[in-house]
């Protein structure tokens, strides 16, 4: 058996911690309501755990605010506000037994984040963040378009992309693509960062 892969060495003891209680909650829930396909711990840890926070090391030093969109069962935003705790995460989740589960990671871990148990379009007008990550959601390029109104001027949209939805992402108005990264670890899957103009 091939041991689990291990988290990142420069995350704080806290931070550790932090995520073992997670994974512990996880798969918990996960026995009684389908958070995610993904059902073995160290599969967790390669394919949701090490991608988020793959993703929070790109996320703009200057971020203070940041929209999980299709949070699901918290990736990446739950790693990234583990990882991150400076930046004030939430964590828009419309399916009410997975926004059930969010509420109960950030109450029982403590973080610096709020659940949003609508759809993001439901969100007042003047709520825009500093970065916004989207991974795994359905019909992804109308997502990034519906997320690209909340950017703040010169906010960052930090998409997990395939190759079906390159192109589709090339297309949305107004943002600035950097070249893909590839994600470690992840067939075909690289992060895509967009930036929208400083000023609207």
């Amino acid at each position: 058996m091939k041991p689990p892969p291990q988290l990142p060495p420069h995350l704080a003891p806290a931070a550790s911690a932090h995520l073992d209680a997670y994974l512990a909650l996880l798969l918990l829930w996960n026995a009684r309501i389908n958070l995610t396909a993904v059902r073995e711990p160290a599969a967790i840890v390669r394919r949701h755990f090490l991608e988020s926070l793959f993703a929070a090391e790109h996320i703009p030093a200057r971020a203070k605010t940041l929209l999980d969109f299709g949070s699901g069962a918290g990736f990446p935003g739950i790693p990234i506000a583990i990882a991150r705790p400076r930046i004030a995460v939430t964590l828009a989740e419309s399916q009410s037994k997975k926004a059930a589960f969010l509420r109960e990671v950030v109450r029982t871990l403590d973080l610096k984040a709020e659940v949003w148990p609508a759809r993001v379009e439901s969100m007042p007008p003047q709520r825009v963040f500093d970065a916004i990550t989207l991974r795994a959601v359905d019909r992804m390029p109308q997502a990034c378009r519906t997320a690209v109104a909340r950017l703040a001027p010169g906010g960052s949209l930090l998409v997990f992309a395939t190759p079906k939805t390159e192109a589709a992402l090339d297309a949305i108005p107004s943002i600035r693509w950097k070249p893909a990264i590839p994600i470690p670890g992840a067939d075909q899957a690289t992060l895509r960062i967009g930036t929208a103009p400083d000023s609207r």
